[in-house]
């Protein structure tokens, strides 16, 4: 019987925290955002990248070409998923669409938006992603997370990976940040 009034008592916080999963996680048949709808979301957020990071600018203009993912949604409860939507700029111009998503099972509960940004830093890795059909982290390249946050400012001259990534504007909370098993397609293939 305890059980049971334990079970009853969680119930309406296990409701509202699928509730939250809901909001978050994009509907599986959806179709992708249009071209112009990510551009407008890609110029924002670099807006706010090179606003909240300091150095990002200088940054940038040494990258061979970058992946910007504006608010990246990511829910779990136990079993998590994640996926945004975003376009690969090479000199300033936007070259492809790419989504990412990812699943993930084990310990772990929230929710969670950011953005992404992912810099290729040699033409070769940059070209390794361009040629892929379905590009994974963590398998077909890593990437190294440069933590931004606390006001840091990023030093161009002691990051030496080839593939580097920033995720900033957090809003929500969840435990994990790894782009170990995200696979990055591209998407509006007539671009």
């Amino acid at each position: 019987m305890t059980r049971v009034l334990r079970s009853f008592a969680t119930t309406p916080r296990c409701l509202a925290l699928l509730l939250a999963l809901c909001w978050l996680t994009p509907p599986v048949l959806a179709s992708a955002a249009s071209p112009q709808e990510i551009d407008l979301s890609v110029k924002l957020t670099l807006e706010r990248f090179y606003q909240q990071v300091e150095g990002s600018k200088t940054f940038a203009a040494g990258a061979k070409g970058m992946l910007v993912l504006p608010n990246v949604k990511k829910a779990a409860f136990i079993i998590g998923g994640e996926y945004g939507e975003g376009a690969l700029l090479v000199d300033g111009q936007t070259v492809a669409y790419y989504n990412l998503a990812a699943a993930s099972y084990g310990l772990q509960i929230g929710a969670q938006a950011k953005d992404i940004i992912i810099a290729f830093m040699t033409e070769e890795s940059l070209q390794r992603f361009r040629s892929s059909e379905g590009w994974e982290g963590g398998v077909d390249g890593n990437i190294a997370l440069i933590d931004s946050g606390g006001g840091k400012r990023i030093d161009t001259t002691t990051v030496q990976s080839p593939i580097v990534a920033f995720v900033f504007d957090v809003k929500g909370l969840i435990a994990d940040i790894s782009f170990k098993g995200s696979k990055f397609t591209r998407i509006h293939q007539n671009r």
